[in-house]
This record gives structure tokens, sequence and C-alpha cells, in this order.
């Protein structure tokens, strides 16, 4: 069974306290935390989310799952492991270098935190393939990071089958996130490529009923 982090981003100010207590009665099994910094990516929610992953720990046990589209990697890990995230992922385009890369792991798991490793639409799923054994998840973008509630690109379904693969010809144990238009038409195509971690936003906060929907995508 998979397991369901549902992204936090669209959720209407005024309306957290609503929204989280209803998400974990629904038995989500993460909130996403979709950071943003304006240069990574067109969009800034840093300060929002910023703000958000901080309420939810004072009121909720649930992990949060901190997805990193930032310049400045250091500087929003250093930011965001005071809310003890369960894992910080960060975008490999976002690094010069595989010494920076490495240099970000080993920094994430000094701040007693799970590491994962995301990478967008456009990057051959073979460039990630050396971090795999250092880190806890791979992400992998099925649509341009920057907003929510656009539709799957068909052709990173067939990235997820390829790392799947590779992780299983490898003998290594990590996590497969897939983020990006997962809704009930969509899941059953990113289930079975290979993805064992689903983040959905719109398709859950647009829903009448949290529990319902959520427990549809797990299935």
């Amino acid at each position: 069974m998979v397991e369901i982090s549902t992204s936090i981003l669209s959720v209407k100010k005024g309306e957290e306290n609503k929204t989280i207590f209803a998400l974990e009665a629904g038995k989500t099994d993460y909130f996403h935390i979709d950071v943003m910094d304006g240069k990574f990516v067109p969009k800034n929610t840093y300060d929002k989310m910023f703000e958000y992953s901080s309420y939810i720990k004072r009121i909720s046990n649930l992990p949060l799952d901190v997805h990193l589209m930032v310049e400045n990697v250091r500087k929003a890990v250093d930011d965001f492991v005071a809310v003890e995230p369960n894992i910080i992922t960060f975008h490999l385009e976002a690094c010069k270098d595989k010494e920076e890369v490495h240099d970000l792991i080993k920094y994430i798991k000094e701040n007693n935190c799970k590491v994962g490793i995301a990478i967008k639409p456009n990057t051959k799923i073979e460039d990630v393939y050396e971090f795999l054994p250092y880190i806890h998840m791979c992400l992998v973008m099925t649509v341009e990071p920057g907003k929510g509630g656009q539709t799957l690109i068909k052709e990173t379904l067939e990235k997820i089958k390829e790392l799947k693969n590779y992780i299983d010809e490898n003998k290594i144990e990590i996590d497969i996130e897939a983020d990006g238009g997962i809704n009930l038409a969509t899941v059953d195509d990113v289930k079975k490529a290979g993805a064992n971690i689903l983040v959905s936003g719109t398709a859950i906060l647009m829903a009448k009923d949290y529990k319902v929907i959520i427990d549809e995508l797990r299935k």
C-alpha cells in the first residue's frame, strides 16, 4: 500500500486549523511542505510554508515532508530544521557539483533528519543514481515545480519505472515519491510505475471528504 503526502500549498489563509485537523482525521500520512524562494522557481512560498509548518508542529504529530525548491539549500535547511521535519528533500538541479550534493546529504543527516533528492521532469533519472545509497527518498517531479494544479506529464512515468527497476536490481532500500498532477485519474499509472509515496494537494483539498479521497488514492 502506498502512502499519501498531502500538499498544503493551497490551504486558504484563515482555514489552517480546520484543514489541518480534517487532513489528520482523513489519515494523511504526511504533510507536504512546498518551500519556494521565488528564484529556483518563480513563486515564493517561503514565509508562508514556514508559518504553516510551525503551526502544524504545534497541533499535530504527523510527520512533515519538506520539499525545498530553492537556490540556497543550506540556508533553507537551517531554517526548516526548527520545525523538526521527518525528511528534507532538495533539488539536484540546485547543486553546482557532486561534492555539494554529498555535503548537503551529510548536513541534513547531521541535523537528525532523513534526506531526499528531487529531480525535475527534464533531468535524466540516471543523474541521481550514484546518490541513492546515501539517501532515504528520491522525489520524481511529474510536473514542472513551482505551482499547484498542473497536469501530470506522462513521460515522467517512464522515469519512475526506470528508477524502480534500478533500485530493485541494486537492492537499494529507498522510497520513491511522485509529485504533481496526482488525482484519481492518474494515480493508478503512478503506482504501477513504482512510486510508493504520492504527493497530492489540489485533488485532496478540493474534495468534500478528505478521508474518502485519501483512501481512494492510497488503495
